[in-house]
């Protein structure tokens, strides 16, 4: 085993993106590294393979590999079962630009949105918008949820071009449409003008108590997981346990997590929010384990203890477990990782009920390691391992994720606000409760679309969404 070096993990974005898929050809790209010798960094990327990578023995030998070719196309043959096994370890060309994109921050419009048909013959598509950053230019320009974008710079949406219109340029001009009789019309009489712009993005996006009855339930829309920035890194997670205390202190007895934008992320804020929310909390209640591969399995345990993949929940003074029977997690086919792992690590604990679509289906973390010479800006996002709970469970590593215990598709549209009680989700989940909801007047009326994508999208890169970053410190060779 060799020796440790300290590096600089990054922290997350997740799910920030304009596709919640991982496509390997958006990355093999040089970019800033055409002088850079493809053979030093095929062999830099195969060293730390070989070294942390969960299935660095399912890895070809290096003699039967062609260390000229293009670093991407090297790296996907080192992957092992892109397909089924390992669907999120990535390259990138610019480690700088990932760094800020792990850490929230974006060049982006600031929606997020799911893309449906605005008609029955399916020849338009409309961006339906589920969440509008805060002091995002869109936010800026009086975009919310709720909104449906139709046209973009004058040409409507359609199954073939969203992706282009919308992700395209810099600056675009927006036409809104509105569902009347159940038929989405464009206001071609006004436009809107969007920039884009650096975004920190705030994970917090609403949270809210509703009282009803002896019911009070503590609401709360998490995006991703992000401590804080680099100004303030505690910043978000203090954020949470403010909320939290508030929850405690209002005697908040039911909990809503709405999870079905959030793609993963730091998983030093999966524990601070699980800690937040555990049942019975005691110093000894695990919750998750780590499994690497072999030699890292043996060099933490010696280095730190039988105990050091073991991983507690914390104590949180604003913890509210004490004050709840149960939890009720919104989800999507979006929500991932981290996210996923808040899931999986309250379920031995608690009674955990998921509404919503299926989960993406993430239980691996990594980390993302740049070359400690500085001699590239290549990166590699590899995976470390998986993580499983208390009880050894750790069964949804699949794209069929983890299941909802009650299936119900967020295609009533368009959106309602955040905190609204006959919002699709958060109404199953006050149903369950036992809450009845009086439907509210609105301005128009939903109506049921298909949705052209299951996941929820963003608008800014996709590939490195859906991810659980681990903070490690791992080695590197510095004789290559």
């Amino acid at each position: 085993m060799k020796t440790l070096q300290k590096f600089n993990p990054l922290f997350f974005l997740a799910l920030l993106f304009i596709s919640a898929s991982c496509d390997p050809d958006d990355i093999n790209t040089l970019g800033g590294n055409l002088n850079v010798n493809k053979q030093s960094v095929n062999d830099w990327t195969y060293q730390i393979m070989n070294d942390g990578y969960f299935w660095y023995d399912q890895m070809p030998a290096k003699s039967a590999t062609d260390l000229s070719e293009e670093p991407g196309n090297y790296f996907e043959k080192l992957v092992y079962r892109r397909q089924t096994h390992d669907r999120f370890s990535m390259i990138t060309d610019d480690i700088d630009a990932v760094q800020k994109q792990f850490n929230g921050v974006s060049k982006v419009f600031g929606i997020h949105y799911m893309m449906a048909y605005t008609d029955a013959s399916k020849t338009n598509v409309g961006a339906f918008l589920s969440h509008v950053s805060k002091t995002s230019p869109a936010e800026k320009a009086g975009l919310k949820r709720g909104d449906v974008i139709t046209k973009v710079n004058g040409t409507a949406l359609t199954e073939n071009n969203y992706v282009n219109l919308l992700g395209g340029s810099e600056t675009i001009k927006v036409n809104l449409g509105a569902v009347n009789d159940g038929v989405v019309q464009t206001d071609d009489s006004k436009t809107i003008s969007l920039t884009k712009a650096e975004v920190t993005e705030n994970p917090i996006a609403y949270s809210k108590i509703i009282t009803k009855g002896n019911k009070k339930v503590g609401y709360l829309v998490y995006t991703q997981f992000v401590p804080g920035t680099d100004a303030n890194k505690e910043l978000y997670d203090n954020e949470l346990r403010s909320i939290f205390a508030d929850f405690k202190s209002a005697g908040v007895n039911e909990l809503v997590l709405d999870l079905r934008l959030n793609g993963g992320g730091y998983m030093s804020s999966a524990v601070t929010l699980g800690s937040l929310i555990v049942s019975n909390y005691s110093a000894s209640k695990i919750f998750y384990k780590e499994q690497w591969n072999d030699k890292y399995i043996k060099y933490w345990q010696e280095k730190n203890g039988a105990d050091a993949l073991t991983y507690k929940f914390s104590n949180e003074q604003s913890n509210i477990g004490a004050q709840l029977g149960r939890i009720f997690v919104l989800t999507s086919q979006g929500t991932a990782s981290a996210s996923e792992l808040i899931i999986n690590g309250l379920r031995p604990h608690m009674n955990v009920v998921t509404i919503g679509d299926h989960t993406a289906g993430k239980n691996l973390f990594g980390t993302l390691i740049g070359d400690d010479k500085k001699r590239w800006k290549y990166g590699i996002y590899i995976m470390l391992g998986q993580t499983v709970n208390a009880s050894g469970d750790s069964d949804y590593g699949t794209s069929e994720g983890i299941s909802a215990d009650r299936a119900v598709q967020d295609n009533q549209l368009p959106y309602k606000a955040f905190g609204d009680e006959n919002e699709t989700l958060l109404n199953v989940a006050l149903r369950e409760m036992g809450i009845q909801t009086t439907p509210n007047a609105r301005l128009s009326t939903p109506v049921t679309s298909q949705l052209v994508s299951e996941k929820p999208l963003r608008d800014s890169p996709s590939v490195w969404n859906e991810q659980m970053i681990k903070d490690v410190q791992l080695p590197q060779k510095t004789d290559l």
